[in-house]
C-alpha cells in the first residue's frame, strides 16, 4: 500500500497553483487555502484528500478554475487516491484582505499595482508610497475598487474585503 500524502506535502503542492488574476501569486499567499484533511479511512476512500477553499467572494468567476487546478495539483501527489476540492460557501469562514501574506501585498503592489485597504486609514500608493483617493468604489471585480495617487496621479485599484 502507497503511504498517505502529509499534510504538508498537499500543503505545498496546493501552493504551486497561482491565482488565474495574479499570476506568480500562489492561492495560499491570497488566504484562499482553508483546510486540508486527510483520510486514512472513514466515510470515503481510503486516501482521501479533503481541500477547502474560501472564496474572495461569492460570485469569483475563476473559482472553478481554481479549484480543478488545486484538484491537478493534489492528485499529482503519490498516495492520493481521489482528491476532493470543496469551496467552504457557507461552513467557513469569510475571506478578508487579512488572510493576504505579505509576499502577496508585495507581489501585489509591485507587479499588478494594486493596493489592499486594511482598515478605515488611507491607502498608500504601491508606485510612491502616497495617499490614494477613491476615484469609484466598483472597480475591475467586486473585490476592488479604483483610486487615484494624489502625489504621482498613478490610477490604483485597492483591493478590499
Amino acid at each position: 500500500m502507497t503511504a498517505l500524502p502529509s499534510v504538508e506535502a498537499v500543503r505545498a503542492a496546493v501552493a504551486t497553483v497561482d491565482d488565474p488574476e495574479y499570476p506568480g501569486i500562489s492561492i495560499v499567499d491570497l488566504g484562499l487555502l482553508e483546510s486540508i484533511d486527510i483520510r486514512p479511512d472513514g466515510p470515503g476512500e481510503a486516501g482521501d484528500v479533503v481541500v477547502g477553499l474560501v472564496p474572495t467572494f461569492s460570485g469569483c468567476p475563476a473559482l472553478s478554475m481554481i479549484a480543478d487546478d488545486v484538484h491537478a495539483a493534489v492528485t499529482a501527489i503519490d498516495g492520493t487516491t481521489s482528491p476532493r476540492v470543496y469551496v467552504r460557501w457557507l461552513t467557513g469562514p469569510t475571506w478578508t484582505v487579512e488572510r493576504l501574506t505579505g509576499t502577496a501585498r508585495r507581489t501585489m503592489a509591485e507587479e499588478f499595482t494594486v493596493a489592499v485597504r486594511i482598515g478605515a486609514g488611507p491607502v498608500p500608493c504601491p508606485r510612491c508610497g502616497g495617499d490614494t483617493a477613491e476615484e469609484s468604489m466598483f472597480g475591475p471585480s467586486r473585490c476592488r475598487a479604483v483610486h487615484v495617487c494624489r502625489s504621482c496621479t498613478e490610477v490604483v485599484e485597492v483591493m478590499r474585503a
